[in-house]
């Protein structure tokens, strides 16, 4: 009904006009009223127009600006995508060898690696067209409706890249894994319908040798996709975006930099090692958060103490304004100590600052000094790490007899890295298969491991009982303990 209205209408009014003419009715009124309906109607639909054409143009725009330079860190994901690219570009050396072009690239990693920017760097890399699309944007609960938006997203490209004369299309999809689920050969489901149409386009994409299309997607649960999709043939490409390192952390926050006044004494080299296993998104919010500080305090430049406010904001949340009881804060002292000196003896000089500021859900915590970016760990390493999240329930105990419900996060914590040794093989287990582990072992293997480092946690904090009685007041004075006075009253027996 809703296709033919707008014929039904146009044949319906001449004929009611015809009628009220017969009848003796003046029209005059009816048909300005008409024109004037009509000539609104045509001047929305023209001005919506304008406006998404200034909306596409703007976002080409946008995209055109933005470079592979424009991205920090991702040397090694930057090096393979722009490989990818080159058979984009250097169609006749490819030929000449016999390659195949590559059909698609799965961008997989963290979130807020760079997956999106990757994939728009892409598109002014090659000169090509871009086009790009959610996930979410698919899924409708109507059989036939997500995959009707995939051919016509293929079919616009198309008639983009036609239109402005460009020789290639990057289509990308972000977050694949809402259409690119597994299928379980069940009942018939939308996704199934609207993933078989994404397939069935990219084998279809090397028909058209101009304009060729290069499939782009990014996900953070490459495990949760499709074995057919994945395949070769159809994502050729499957390309990390790790969390950036060092050298990376430094690079993303000289971009975020640019256009702040960053003060002389600042050494981002410093505050990229402070920033330890930050994504890019995170870095950026770091250099925001600072300038935020500085603006409260009414400052012309952005200095270091700012970004460590920004760093400890971005991994916390921002200060609150609880308000405990003096008993409460006294436990909270003694929690966030047991953290620091149980810190302080698996690693030396590692304590930065013991605070009993409240940010976010926390009441407390221990700023730890940069450590070096680390990707293998050992079997010591990780009981020391275990250590370290045990220092505050253990120091509770040794006050109070019992522990609270602060310390929660800690024995989450505690318990990852448990399962971490367990399925690395370095436990009294042995070698083992993750899905063949009972949860009866698991559990036996943890309570085993955590109740030693638990003794030995308490061994070592009792012959330092001395540091607590000398920090408690002053972190109950001040509120805040640097490292260099901790290790101070550390060494002072």
């Amino acid at each position: 009904m809703k296709k033919y209205g707008k014929e039904i209408a146009l044949g319906f009014i001449p004929v009611l006009i015809f009628f009220l003419v017969y009848i003796g009715v003046n029209v005059i009124p009816l048909l300005v009223f008409l024109a004037i309906g009509i000539a609104l109607l045509y001047f929305t639909k023209v001005k919506g127009t304008v406006n998404i054409q200034g909306d596409r143009k703007r976002s080409r725009a946008k995209i055109a600006h933005l470079t592979f330079d424009d991205i920090g860190g991702q040397d090694s994901a930057k090096k393979e995508l722009k490989e990818a690219l080159d058979f984009l570009i250097h169609k006749d050396e490819i030929a000449k060898l016999g390659i195949r072009p590559l059909k698609g690239i799965l961008l997989t990693g963290p979130p807020g690696t760079g997956k999106t920017l990757l994939a728009k760097a892409s598109a002014q890399y090659t000169n090509s067209i871009f086009v790009s699309a959610s996930g979410s944007e698919f899924v409708e609960k109507y059989v036939g409706v997500g995959a009707s938006r995939i051919r016509d997203m293929f079919k616009e490209a198309k008639l983009k890249a036609i239109k402005e004369k460009k020789e290639s299309i990057v289509v990308f999809i972000d977050e694949i894994d809402v259409i690119g689920g597994k299928r379980d050969g069940g009942q018939h489901r939308e996704y199934d319908q609207t993933l078989n149409q994404l397939l069935t386009e990219m084998d279809g994409i090397h028909t058209a040798d101009s304009p060729r299309i290069l499939m782009m997607a990014a996900t953070n649960r490459k495990e949760m996709l499709d074995s057919a999709l994945l395949r070769p043939g159809r994502f050729d490409r499957q390309i990390q975006v790790d969390l950036p390192d060092k050298k990376g952390r430094f690079h993303i926050l000289n971009i975020h930099a640019k256009n702040k006044p960053i003060s002389i004494e600042v050494d981002l080299n410093k505050v990229a090692a402070e920033s330890y296993g930050f994504s890019g998104a995170q870095l950026e919010s770091v250099m925001n958060e600072a300038a935020i500080y500085a603006m409260r305090e009414k400052e012309d430049n952005i200095h270091h103490k700012h970004l460590s406010l920004a760093i400890d904001k971005v991994m916390m949340g921002e200060k609150t304004d609880r308000e405990s009881t003096q008993e409460e804060r006294k436990r909270v002292a003694l929690h966030e100590l047991g953290h620091a000196i149980a810190a302080e003896l698996v690693r030396p000089g590692s304590v930065s600052q013991v605070s009993l500021s409240p940010r976010g859900q926390a009441l407390g915590f221990v700023r730890h000094n940069p450590q070096k970016d680390q990707y293998l760990y050992t079997k010591n390493y990780i009981e020391e790490q275990i250590q370290i999240a045990l220092g505050g329930s253990v120091a509770e105990q040794m006050y109070y007899g019992g522990r609270s419900t602060g310390s929660r996060n800690d024995f989450e914590k505690a318990l990852q890295l448990t399962e971490n040794m367990i399925y690395s093989g370095l436990t009294d287990l042995g070698i083992v298969n993750q899905d063949m582990v009972t949860k009866e072992d698991l559990l036996k293997t943890s309570t085993i491991i955590l109740d030693n480092l638990t003794h030995k946690t308490r061994e070592q904090l009792e012959s330092y009982r001395y540091v607590f009685d000398q920090s408690l007041q002053i972190l109950m004075d001040e509120e805040v303990l640097s490292g260099d006075k901790f290790r101070e009253l550390m060494q002072s027996n």
